[in-house]
């Protein structure tokens, strides 16, 4: 038995399933979407045409582009400077709850587990003009009506916290496991010190779940990136493409407009920003916090 698992064979044949779908699901999908990056087809046609580099030079050039990265990085910006602080603030507040812990536990993670669909109609219901529950808040403070998702001022903004309601919880969930694995006798033996409970938190707590806070702010960042299906319930790129981003941009063109070629090159522009993004941030930050020593 020892001598077969010495045997390369043998090793190779263990990871030559998973080397194969590895292949299959990952790597020809990305080297298909190259290829077709290059070409200008229709995805019906039965040949598409090859234009080298012509289709990232209308990309880069295109304003619509641009706008809908600007638009990505809104949904990072919020997502790091705003809910993950957020999640860092509920997960201490939750972990040092006495009672009722698993209600309010399940409570911040229902939201995660419900569909996109049903959570942008739901928050249409909030942000509609005349019954909503926000404009109603307003008419009561003396403010006059905002059209949440049909005015461009607003409608980004809508999107960001509808968005952030989603999957705040879930992060919970990840951050609070983090935070009850650390053991109680520091934090007893700094109580004992006199220590009140934010020195507690900003001291000990804090630096003890930096790794997984790192981890929480990469998954948002790639989330962001990936943005979509909450943008097309709510308000399908609109009003007048203000809230488009570069999901439902290479949507409408590879699917809507019978682009695939250049949808595909959106695609792979997705795909190089999110990996420069999160290469960045694991060489800058995870690297850093990720040793931690009770």
């Amino acid at each position: 038995m020892n001598t077969s698992l010495r045997s390369p064979l043998i090793y190779t044949l263990f990871v030559m399933p998973a080397l194969i779908l590895f292949v299959m699901f990952f790597l020809y999908p990305i080297g298909s979407s190259l290829y077709y990056s290059l070409t200008s087809w229709n995805g019906v046609s039965a040949e598409p045409r090859f234009v080298g580099l012509s289709n990232y030079v209308k990309a880069l050039t295109d304003e619509r582009f641009w706008i809908s990265t600007r638009n990505n990085g809104f949904f990072i910006g919020f997502s790091v400077l705003i809910q993950v602080p957020l999640i860092v603030l509920f997960s201490l507040l939750i972990a040092n709850v006495k009672r009722l812990k698993g209600l309010y536990k399940t409570a911040v993670f229902l939201p995660s587990i419900m569909s996109t669909a049903v959570i942008g109609i739901l928050w249409g219901f909030i942000y509609e003009p005349n019954i909503g529950l926000l404009n109603k808040i307003l008419h009561v403070l003396g403010i006059d009506p905002i059209y949440w998702l049909s005015d461009n001022r607003f409608a980004m903004l809508s999107i960001l916290v509808t968005n952030a309601w989603q999957w705040t919880g879930f992060y919970i969930v990840m951050v609070l496991a983090a935070i009850l694995a650390i053991p109680r006798d520091l934090d007893e033996a700094a109580a004992i010190d006199g220590a009140t409970a934010v020195q507690r938190a900003m001291r000990i707590t804090l630096p003890l779940i930096r790794p997984i806070i790192s981890v929480v702010i990469m998954l948002s960042i790639a989330g962001a990136m990936k943005a979509a299906d909450i943008v097309i319930v709510m308000t399908k790129g609109g009003p007048a493409g203000s809230t488009e981003v570069l999901a439902t941009y290479m949507i409408k063109y590879a699917i809507t407009n019978f682009k695939y070629g250049y949808g595909n090159t959106i695609a792979v522009l997705i795909f190089a920003l999110t990996l420069v993004l999160t290469a960045v941030y694991q060489l800058l930050v995870v690297r850093r916090s990720e040793k931690v020593e009770y």
